[in-house]
């Protein structure tokens, strides 16, 4: 495996165990419940930066497994 690929994700999995990424977590736990609520958009361009939010969200909260699943892959290659 390519050394810079290999501390990528070592980076990142180092990143994910500390107390900070559990924070940010239920931060976007919290932030999903407010931008799921669809009464404050009045406008199609707001219901388009919405979505662009809360696909940002879904984003950040399966970052863990997705990177997971892509060592994993990486691995068995």
């Amino acid at each position: 495996m390519d050394k810079d690929l290999q501390k990528y994700y070592e980076d990142r999995f180092d990143m994910m165990a500390t107390p900070g990424w559990k924070d940010l977590l239920e931060d976007i736990d919290n932030m999903s419940i407010t931008y799921n609520n669809l009464f404050e958009v009045s406008t199609i361009e707001d219901l388009h930066f919405r979505r662009g939010q809360i696909d940002m969200l879904l984003w950040l909260k399966t970052l863990k497994e997705t990177s997971e699943e892509a060592w994993e892959g990486i691995q068995d290659a």
